[in-house]
């Protein structure tokens, strides 16, 4: 058997004042992992080891992805897309084709990029040849995907901890397409909304859990819920149930129908909650334990955001709230005069704020540098579901009673070891403040007393009814209260 594996990935947020260009992209080709060593972690390379374990063939093209930010440049996507069908041109004859993408990419001129190269890498390899497609949940799950696709699956977990679970039940199913031993059918349900949900809460939880039981049933090989990105102002956005079954369509569809239909019927309970600043900042003073977690949702460079909003730092410099550290701020200028000026400097330092008008004011502080980590790197999710991920160079200044994590690569914030990386004990704070959305969750819920959500200003806040989409249908909830009519 011969596999052939690519991997395209960044997630788009149409509103986002970033463009994503060309060195936007971490690359690696044809599994030379030294170019991009953190790409060893990826789906990719997991799948060629299982191929390894079979005796198989692998066919490794790119693996290229980019932190979310805005619309891709139309000549970056189609250099990439390109590269990879040439690959698989070359590669010819192979049996089976497995894609690990996001799901939300969008490029000028190509609001479905997924969908495209889906397309294009089967009319390479024609009707009979399964192509599986790992995706993240926040993904567009569109009528092209599923129509060129042999089997879709989406993450299940938010954060995303069962990456390589997923990864390894794809390999297993297109396999056994392969082998003509099943024979996957798809449907999917749209659900006519647009939130975030969280896993880790009640009643997705639960929900979670539905979808893990009913794979357990006969003929049913896989269950995604796509939650949707909700930024990017495309036709399909919006969460979808999707079903695969063997050889039963009428099974997929009326599955995906009765899940999406359940899990409409609790959409005020499944979308989350969120404090504003002061509220936050109020509710965290009031905890007696510590630390106190605070996530800066609308800020997170994981969804797209620039990364260096001040509106939560400055409320709290304002509030006069000490023995708090706040990580990470994205500002490659502080960094370096930081290593310029070196530890114990005490200088007045302008910082944050410069990305665009929904970062706040740029803050103009006295601080203290306390220290510097060249080539800082954190964590994403929890062994054996771990990878790498650079922060670049990294400091921590001090400032009226608060430490600041400033870093170089713009990135979510993953790991209390972007706290560690520069002495700062995270457990010794009253309140963390983190820039991440969710992901963060997985590595310092172990660590908090509690973990509180704001929605500031910013490029990723959750106010859904106030995004101005001019594509996306606002016959969705939040929009209306009822867009099923049921």
């Amino acid at each position: 058997m011969k596999l052939f594996t690519a991997s395209l990935s960044t997630e788009t947020n149409t509103f986002s004042p970033i463009p994503t260009g060309l060195k936007s992209f971490a690359i690696t080709r044809k599994g030379d992992y030294s170019t991009y060593p953190p790409f060893a972690d990826s789906p990719v390379a997991f799948w060629k080891k299982m191929a390894t374990e079979r005796g198989w063939q692998t066919v490794e093209s790119v693996i290229a992805a980019a932190e979310p930010a805005g619309r891709t440049l139309k000549f970056v996507y189609e250099q990439y897309r390109d590269e990879i069908l040439a690959d698989l041109q070359a590669a010819l004859p192979v049996d089976l084709v497995l894609l690990d993408l996001h799901g939300a990419m969008v490029a000028d001129g190509y609001d479905d990029c997924e969908g495209d190269l889906i397309d294009g890498v089967r009319r390479i390899v024609g009707s009979n040849v399964p192509i599986g497609v790992e995706l993240d949940l926040h993904c567009h799950i569109t009528p092209l995907m599923v129509e060129q696709a042999t089997v879709i699956i989406a993450y299940k977990e938010y954060p995303h901890t069962d990456v390589f679970d997923r990864a390894v039940e794809l390999f297993n199913i297109t396999a056994d397409a392969a082998a003509g031993k099943v024979k996957p059918t798809m449907a999917t349900f749209d659900c006519r909304m647009i939130s975030l949900y969280y896993p880790t809460q009640e009643p997705a939880k639960s929900f979670v859990e539905r979808m893990k039981q009913l794979e357990k049933e006969p003929g049913v090989l896989s269950v995604s819920l796509g939650h949707g990105f909700p930024w990017g102002d495309v036709a399909e956005v919006g969460t979808k149930t999707l079903v695969v079954t063997d050889n039963d369509p009428g099974k997929a569809q009326a599955l995906a129908t009765e899940l999406g239909r359940d899990f409409y019927a609790m959409r005020d309970r499944v979308t989350p909650k969120f404090h504003t600043i002061d509220s936050g900042l109020d509710a965290a003073l009031a905890v007696t334990g510590s630390p106190v977690v605070i996530a800066d949702v609308s800020d997170n460079p994981g969804g797209g955001a620039p990364g260096d909003s001040t509106f939560i730092l400055q409320r709290m410099l304002e509030r006069g709230i000490t023995n708090a550290a706040v990580g990470c701020i994205y500002d490659p200028i502080a960094v370096a005069l930081a290593f310029e000026a070196g530890v114990g400097a005490h200088f007045e330092l302008r910082l944050g704020g410069k990305m665009g008008r929904m970062s706040g004011q740029a803050l103009d502080l006295m601080v203290t540098v306390t220290a510097l980590k060249p080539q800082a790197i954190q964590h994403f999710g929890t062994a054996p579901n771990e990878m790498i991920m650079p922060l670049g160079d990294s400091v921590a200044v001090h400032t009226a009673g608060i430490d600041i994590v400033l870093y170089s690569n713009r990135t979510q914030t993953f790991s209390p070891e972007v706290f560690t990386n520069v002495g700062i004990d995270p457990a010794s704070r009253r309140i963390l403040v983190v820039k991440s959305t969710q992901h963060f969750y997985a590595r310092f819920a172990p660590i908090a007393s509690q973990v509180i959500y704001v929605s500031a200003p910013g490029t990723t806040a959750p106010d859904f009814k106030s995004i101005p989409y001019e594509i996306a249908s606002k016959n969705r909830y939040p929009m209306i209260d009822n867009p099923l009519g049921v």
